[in-house]
């Protein structure tokens, strides 16, 4: 599924990966919040709690995925607080359920703010 994501005056296209946390996302939306950075992260709070099926740390630029402690919705864009080179890296194991279509790169910088997502 094609996506929207609207944050810091960007509009990024995206797209929900064909999985059981994509679809759950994916049947959420649009969803609003207030994004706060973390190194080059942005991350925000769902309303869903899903099973992490297939966990991972290391991460790719462009990527989106959910972090269980926080029940978020994170967009990397470079490197972490966690990472130890220039990959992004989450802070504790969560799950990629989509990516940025084109370049996430446009978020450095980002102090957060206003997030919405819905499908395009």
């Amino acid at each position: 599924m094609k996506i929207i994501i609207s944050v810091a005056g960007q509009e990024l296209e995206g797209e929900l990966f064909d999985t059981a946390l994509g679809r759950e996302v994916a049947g959420i939306l649009p969803l609003s919040g207030h994004a706060s950075p973390w190194g080059d992260e942005l991350y925000f709070s769902m309303p869903i709690s899903p099973e992490v099926e297939k966990p991972q740390i290391d991460m790719e630029v462009g990527d989106l995925a959910y972090w269980p402690p926080g029940n978020a919705f994170c967009i990397f864009y470079g490197p972490t607080p966690a990472s130890t080179g220039s990959k992004p890296r989450i802070a504790s194991e969560g799950e990629v359920f989509g990516r940025i279509i084109g370049d996430a790169t446009v978020l450095k910088g980002c102090r957060g703010g206003k997030v919405e997502v819905r499908a395009k």
